[in-house]
């Protein structure tokens, strides 16, 4: 389980909000994703972004 989480670990040591969204496909069909991160207190800002991003695909 360790390996699924390392992306993610620096965001949660750092205390700052982030979420990962599905962004696509690679060319033999596996899922890509995309993290974004924010400053401290911009979860608002986050969840907009992820919105937006999900939304335009």
């Amino acid at each position: 389980m360790y390996l699924s989480d390392r992306y993610t670990v620096s965001a949660n040591l750092a205390g700052i909000p982030a979420i990962s969204v599905p962004c696509g496909e690679d060319s033999k069909g596996l899922p890509i994703g995309l993290q974004i991160m924010g400053r401290p207190l911009s979860d608002n800002l986050i969840l907009k972004v992820a919105y937006a991003l999900e939304h335009s695909l």
